[in-house]
């Protein structure tokens, strides 16, 4: 029987991309560890894309990744419990207000603030949630799958397809 809870988004099965350093292939699904829109330093996080267009889209606000010559890798994930921040009723029953996840983050953290997309996370996690869907705030329509937990018990199934 399907779930009429409005919070949580059908269940999430396809490929994903991700962009990363290829020295670092190794650990592409292992999440980012620095901070990020939804991650303080060492909260674990993976950020994933929908498309190549939505990674591409997303390293346009990291200027220091540029300058690092990058890989995108297939990943196929299997997801449940994760909150669509592009569903108006789902956002409304998490409690989110979408302002809180478009704002600019990085000069907040930069300046030892937090910002009010780390709080989005922690509302995120304290309902239960998965993760989120991150809609791109580069490129209307795309849209990107962030992952608070996975590959552990009852979290989301993630794996590196190999080319």
């Amino acid at each position: 029987m399907a779930s009429t809870d409005p919070t949580f988004a059908p269940a999430i099965s396809g490929t994903f991309y991700r962009a990363i350093d290829p020295a670092f292939r190794a650990f592409a699904i292992t999440g980012s560890r620095s901070e990020g829109r939804y991650s303080r330093a060492n909260e674990p996080t993976l950020y994933l894309s929908s498309s190549i267009d939505g990674v591409e889209a997303a390293m346009i606000a990291h200027t220091n990744a540029r300058s690092v010559e990058r890989e995108i890798v297939d990943v196929h994930v299997e997801a449940s419990r994760i909150v669509d921040l592009r569903d108006a009723r789902a956002r409304e029953a998490a409690g989110i207000d979408l302002a809180d996840a478009m704002a600019p983050w990085q000069d907040i953290a930069a300046d030892g603030g937090t910002p009010p997309s780390w709080a989005v996370r922690d509302r995120v996690v304290e309902i239960g949630a998965n993760g989120l869907i991150d809609p791109s705030r580069k490129r209307p329509g795309c849209w990107h799958l962030v992952l608070f937990r996975w590959n552990e018990p009852d979290a989301p199934l993630v794996r590196l397809i190999e080319r």
